[in-house]
């Protein structure tokens, strides 16, 4: 069966079990994006800028985040994006998600043109359930 780091990175994916242990196999840096407490585009920000391990000099803003992701001195050659609650926030938050979806896309695309991997991985803890 085929993995995900097997492949070049192609749109959002679902993560697949272990992709911790999965990617350092593969020589793939994971970056935990916790979306747990996001409910808007400053507390998004905030949780690129805590999973990247960015300064607080991060613009905060689609450009800057762009900027970072696609940043050959900012970011590893091989990097996963492992984004957790991702499924529960889109629910929520449609509009913000079409954004940084854009961006995210935007950023992936301009990695693998420049010979770079950027993997983008949805992660859904066991308890998620939807809230009718």
């Amino acid at each position: 069966m085929m993995q995900v780091f097997d492949e070049a990175p192609q749109g959002i994916q679902t993560a697949p079990h272990e992709p911790r242990i999965l990617a350092a196999g593969h020589q793939v840096s994971v970056r935990e994006i916790n979306f747990g407490n996001v409910h808007d585009k400053s507390s998004l920000m905030l949780a690129f800028l805590n999973g990247l391990g960015l300064r607080d000099t991060f613009g905060q803003n689609w450009d800057a985040l762009y900027d970072v992701l696609t940043d050959p001195d900012q970011r590893p050659a091989r990097l996963a994006l492992l984004l957790c609650g991702y499924a529960h926030f889109r629910r929520r938050h449609p509009n913000l998600t079409r954004d940084l979806e854009q961006v995210l896309l935007d950023a992936q695309t301009e990695a693998a043109r420049t010979d770079r991997h950027l993997w983008l991985l949805s992660e859904e803890p066991d308890s998620d359930t939807r809230h009718w």
